[in-house]
């Protein structure tokens, strides 16, 4: 876990620039809301839209992010109104709650934007929750939420807008033959189902904090698709609230809510779930966790009771949509892994194109965004082979046959980065051996993909040339995912 963190490669230090903006963002967002006269209510709710506004908003284009993020209190104020509204009135509150999580996740057809949207919305209704928000605070929070994410998209497409010298990857789309429309109404389904299951039991749990475990399992649904990511998911989750809470009685509770030590640990805390986010699910939860406590310590009701109810509650909401998954129109887990390594190692070829192409002085060449595109695919294929990589998984050769493909992938990634970075320099030539070796990575890559058998390398010395040695890594690595690939073992991993 900690090298996944700290060893993960951060091409263009993306993730630290992410993480880093966040701090700043965020910080000022609060400092904005405190020259404004807010209470401390309303610094907390502005500090948590700005965080969900710099987290949440994820189209492929800079213009596209800011549409969205202009359209988040268009999702989020009605729903803060509803909830203040119905504060009183528990069943209402309860299925009106329900329909924002069917709601939020249906959102998701219309692709990166109704996403956010959607977890803006959510996120609103359990904001409010948390702060026990009434009709007489709704004038205070709508000015903290419009000025927070003012000051959000300020920083984030004024001050610091490194996404305009280094165009964002759109996001892969689903896996052919799942399309969106029928994932989303899927997940919608299973998402009310685990959300009203862990709302009846978290109640009966706690009154004051069933939301809690409303919010675990609605978080656990997050960028998953089959039964066997979101039952990892689930468990990473309660790894990382067990971790943090262990943590919070080191950290938060001593701290008792002090603002210096308390706005210095809650900017690490921001940093960390940004930084993690991307390669660490249980470390990101860990940070949310410890800074879900240092935010209790402030409003002064931060204690061991309230930690132990945190780890019941989140309990409640993985097991939710565990049982959502298992029971409720599932989809295995080879059935999405299968397309998602197909993807990726098409995209390896068309890195290995592009950037001979580049080599070769054609116009326009530019490998970068493919490279950017892999990386998503690989955390692609990661997140849905977990499952079967899993240490608690009881079935042993597809485990090891599962780590084995995701090495290989991660030596196909890491010689595409070597090749673009020759590729970038200008004083680089064609070599017309690049023909030949790039033909021979597409061929390598229709056999994988289709099936067929991979063509035998011949036995020829490594290259010197940098371009032509990545090449042959490339192929070479090619080649030996063709055994881990098409060994039956009761479940495929692609094309077997």
């Amino acid at each position: 876990m900690l090298k996944k963190v700290f060893v993960s490669p951060d091409p263009g230090r993306s993730r630290l620039r992410f993480a880093a903006r966040a701090v700043l963002g965020i910080g000022l967002a609060v400092v904005v809301c405190g020259l404004a006269g807010t209470s401390l209510v309303g610094a907390i709710i502005g500090g948590l839209a700005a965080l969900l506004a710099l987290f949440t908003v994820t189209d492929a284009t800079v213009r596209g992010q800011a549409v969205t993020t202009a359209l988040l209190p268009v999702a989020g104020l009605p729903v803060l109104t509803a909830a203040a509204a119905l504060h009183d009135l528990p069943v209402a509150r309860d299925l009106t709650f329900l329909a924002v999580v069917g709601a939020g996740v249906y959102a998701r057809r219309w692709g990166p934007r109704g996403h956010s949207l959607g977890v803006f919305a959510f996120m609103t209704f359990f904001i409010a929750q948390f702060l026990h928000a009434t009709t007489d605070r709704l004038p205070e929070m709508f000015a903290a939420v419009l000025l927070s994410v003012a000051t959000a998209a300020t920083v984030r497409f004024g001050l610091w807008c490194y996404e305009r010298r280094r165009p964002a990857p759109a996001a892969p789309a689903p896996p052919a033959g799942t399309g969106l429309a029928r994932i989303t109404t899927r997940q919608a389904v299973q998402a009310t189902a685990g959300a009203g299951f862990a709302l009846v039991v978290g109640q009966l749990v706690s009154g004051d904090r069933w939301y809690w475990a409303v919010g675990a399992t609605w978080w656990v649904f997050v960028n998953t698709t089959s039964r066997g990511e979101t039952l990892v998911r689930g468990f990473r989750r309660v790894l990382g609230t067990v971790v943090g809470i262990g943590l919070g009685f080191l950290i938060a509770v001593p701290v008792a809510g002090a603002p210096v030590p308390t706005a210095v640990l809650a900017a690490a805390c921001v940093f960390g779930i940004f930084y993690t986010a991307a390669v660490s699910y249980t470390w990101m939860m860990l940070c949310v966790t410890l800074l879900a406590e240092l935010l209790y310590g402030l409003l002064g009701v931060l204690g061991p009771g309230l930690l132990a109810l945190r780890i019941a509650e989140t309990g409640v909401g993985a097991l939710g949509a565990a049982l959502a998954v298992l029971f409720v129109l599932p989809v295995t887990t080879h059935a999405v892994t299968d397309v998602w390594i197909q993807r990726a190692l098409r995209c390896v070829h068309a890195c290995t194109a592009e950037a001979a192409a580049r080599l070769a002085g054609t116009e326009g060449a530019d490998p970068a965004p493919r490279v950017a595109e892999l990386e998503q695919l690989l955390g692609r294929v990661r997140l849905s082979v977990a499952p079967l990589v899993h240490p608690l998984s009881p079935m042993h050769g597809r485990r090891r046959r599962a780590r084995r493909v995701l090495d290989l992938l991660d030596d196909c990634a890491r010689e595409i980065r070597g090749l673009v970075a020759v590729a970038a320099d200008p004083e680089a030539s064609h070599d017309a051996r690049l023909a030949a070796a790039c033909w021979r990575v597409e061929a390598a890559v229709e056999a994988l993909t289709g099936g067929g058998a991979v063509p035998a390398r011949a036995g020829e010395p490594r290259a010197a040339e940098p371009a032509l040695a990545h090449l042959h890594d490339l192929e070479q690595a090619l080649a030996e995912l063709a055994a881990p690939l098409s060994t039956p073992s009761g479940s495929r991993l692609a094309g077997a």
